[in-house]
């Protein structure tokens, strides 16, 4: 067999391998998941398992790398360079709660992740390069829409992007519990629809909020004029609120 066939049929392995490794860690998280099943669920023997991975923390890592590298490729399939500030905050708004929507093994990796405090995401300098690229991306944005005037100045590029993750990140990790609270299917599509709005209404009204060129009264974030609000019904007097 010549050298490129055999390459070929490793890597396929590998594949396979951690296919199963990611459906199996993505249910039962690092502590619950088993070598075992992860060696029955892709059908090989547990010597060529060891013989490509040499731990399950390895395997594990590795697993790692194919989730965040997965939801990357799906945020950098929406371009961001080129479009106009506004544009690509909204871009990478949408990006990132469509992520979580349609890769909800994500969130579990994550969540698992979390209680190991990082642990194994430290021994990965893969994870790190792509937000340190997402970082950089973001932060080139900031600084275009502070320069236009439609953004405050100083934001730190780090710590919105993390605040436009927790807000779609906390509503699909919860989904379960909050849905039974409030009796309502937060999966439904218009539920989503008005969660994907809410992000990227309150990204855009916290960066254009102070912004030399921000909306003027009477319009959105975006500079669109805004719906007036529906008339009071007939008989209904409107509330007053005296200042003091």
């Amino acid at each position: 067999m010549s050298e490129k066939p055999r390459k070929r049929d490793s890597i396929g392995t590998q594949d396979k391998i951690l296919a199963a490794a990611q459906v199996e860690f993505a249910r039962k998280g690092y502590d619950g998941a088993r070598v075992d099943a992860i060696i029955a669920r892709a059908k090989i023997s547990k010597n060529l398992l060891y013989h490509h991975f040499i731990s399950k923390e390895e395997l594990y890592v590795k697993v790692l790398e194919r989730t965040y590298e997965a939801m990357r490729r799906r945020q950098e399939e929406i371009p961001l360079t080129g479009l106009a500030p506004l544009a690509a905050i909204r871009r990478l708004c949408e990006a990132t709660f469509q992520t979580f929507i349609e890769e909800p093994e994500v969130i579990v990796m994550m969540n698992s992740e979390n209680i190991h405090r990082g642990r194994h995401v430290a021994k990965s300098p893969i994870i790190r390069q792509l937000y340190s690229r997402l970082a950089g991306t973001v932060d080139a944005i900031l600084r275009d829409g502070e320069q236009q005037g439609v953004f405050r100045p100083g934001v730190d590029a780090i710590d919105l992007y993390i605040s436009i993750s927790a807000l779609g990140y906390f509503y699909i990790s919860n989904r379960f519990t909050l849905s039974m609270i409030f009796d309502r299917d937060l999966m439904r599509a218009d539920y989503l629809e008005q969660h994907r709005t809410t992000i990227i209404d309150m990204t855009l009204a916290y960066l254009t909020q102070g912004a030399p060129k921000g909306p003027t009264p009477g319009e959105d974030a975006e500079g669109h004029a805004m719906a007036a609000p529906p008339p009071a019904e007939p008989g209904r007097r409107k509330r007053v609120i005296a200042k003091v």
